[in-house]
């Protein structure tokens, strides 16, 4: 089957404006991380999905199709959704568009999840000791049987059950056709709408969403721009370490 990615790039993020076209090493980011997507060989198609122009012409010139998709959506999942509409594809990956760094373990986890079986995947690393108190770091518990249980931003609001373990969510989501539509035509939820954690609502409907736990050793996706500074710094040592 092949494996469709949906880079979903909105510009209008509430706590980092313009974040598609910020610039991380001298290039806008969503070309960062349309470029990582591409090297990293995994999928057979890649589309970054937009609601502008201006995203549309920062990877007009990568191996990538811009696709522009409307203003109205929600959530980077009901983008993704309006674009496997148009699609043949049974597995589609969505890569958040702030993730200049993901890992090819995240990846191949969230592909080899939808492979087996799995409806919906997801993928989560250990929690670091600075990411605990911080609210704009995502927290899954995880089921010892390998499910998600709940997501947060701050650990008093995570449910967990005894012998769940608990890390960092990564910004990645992975889809059967059948269950993304599925997700796509349900109503957002008020703790959805509280808590800004789309993958709240496939869960309030009762659907299990499998996780991929790895070993992640890059850096946090893009929310503040303090993330930016850290990105910016990340890629000059890599940059440094390349020239040495």
């Amino acid at each position: 089957m092949r494996v469709l990615c949906v880079i979903p790039a909105r510009i209008g993020s509430r706590r980092l404006p313009h974040k598609p076209l910020q610039r991380v090493g001298g290039q806008p980011l969503i070309s960062l991380v349309a470029n990582r997507i591409f090297e990293l060989g995994l999928f057979d198609d890649i589309v970054v999905a937009t609601d502008d122009e201006n995203v549309c012409r920062a990877v007009a010139d990568l191996p990538v199709e811009p696709v522009m998709t409307s203003s109205s959506h929600r959530s980077g999942t009901d983008r993704v959704a309006e674009v496997a509409q148009t699609r043949a594809n049974e597995l589609i990956v969505n890569v958040q568009g702030d993730e200049p760094f993901i890992s090819k373990k995240a990846l191949s986890g969230v592909i080899g999840l939808l492979q087996g079986g799995a409806g919906l995947a997801t993928v989560a690393t250990e929690l670091a000791a600075q990411d605990v108190r911080n609210p704009n770091t995502t927290k899954i518990a995880v089921s010892v049987d390998g499910f998600a249980r709940g997501f947060a931003r701050r650990m008093h609001r995570l449910p967990h059950g005894q012998g769940d373990w608990v890390g960092r969510h990564i910004g990645v989501y992975g889809y059967r056709r059948s269950s993304l539509l599925r997700w796509a035509t349900t109503l957002p939820t008020p703790e959805e709408r509280e808590l800004g954690l789309e993958q709240l609502r496939p869960m309030s409907y009762g659907e299990s969403i499998a996780v991929a736990r790895i070993a992640e050793v890059g850096p946090p996706g893009i929310d503040t721009i303090e993330d930016l500074n850290a990105a910016e710094r990340h890629m000059t040592a890599m940059t440094e370490h390349v020239q040495t």
